[in-house]
């Protein structure tokens, strides 16, 4: 879960670093595509759009939360927002080899979905299967990684480090890191007890 929210503050602050140079590759993809160079309030529509897109891909990830939580339990929610998470890098670090800007917005709406998803079920798994003592210890976490990921975004987008015009797809797809992380490692976890108890029915589990 700690993951989970690494990678959506990660992915929220990833995006501002290779700014110049997405909109440098919206240009030259728009001139190769269709002969013509893109007015400068295309290019400023499609940047936008690569930004905001991702609330959009949160709202509907959140929505679809409690659904999953009920349907699948915590940690299998967990597991499933995974998915989002690695195809959204997968577009966003093929875009450039494939020519194609619009791989960036669908991979951020998928990431934003990825996001929309954890920092719901993060707190909610958390703080279910964490000790009486520490529930209120463990439920900030979901803030600290948040901060954290966003921290390792700007970091990560240093002109010294991958911030560079050449290394700009590997940046947007650096989010699948905290997510494998986390899709290797969650399967050896408990599920919730109040999912096991409430919605499953099994007492023996939940003990």
């Amino acid at each position: 879960g700690m993951t989970g929210t690494f990678h959506y503050g990660l992915q929220v602050s990833i995006i501002n670093s290779p700014a110049e140079y997405i909109q440098s590759f919206i240009h030259e993809t728009w001139l190769k595509r269709y002969g013509s160079s893109p007015s400068a309030e295309m290019i400023t529509l499609m940047w936008s759009l690569i930004v905001s897109i991702y609330s959009i891909g949160g709202l509907l990830g959140s929505s679809c939360a409690g659904y999953l939580c009920v349907r699948f339990g915590r940690k299998k929610a967990m597991l499933l927002s995974n998915i989002p998470a690695l195809l959204g890098a997968a577009l966003m670090g093929l875009s450039r080899l494939c020519g194609s800007f619009e791989m960036i917005i669908a991979g951020r709406l998928f990431a934003g979905v990825c996001g929309g998803l954890t920092q719901n079920v993060h707190i909610m798994y958390a703080g279910e299967c964490a000790p009486r003592k520490l529930r209120g210890l463990i439920a900030i976490t979901a803030a600290t990684f948040s901060a954290l990921g966003k921290f390792v975004g700007f970091a990560l987008g240093l002109r010294e480090v991958l911030g560079e015009e050449a290394l700009w797809p590997i940046l947007l797809a650096a989010n699948a890191v905290p997510v494998l992380v986390q899709f290797l490692t969650l399967p050896f976890f408990p599920d919730s007890p109040r999912y096991l108890l409430i919605d499953l029915k099994d007492k023996e589990a939940c003990i």
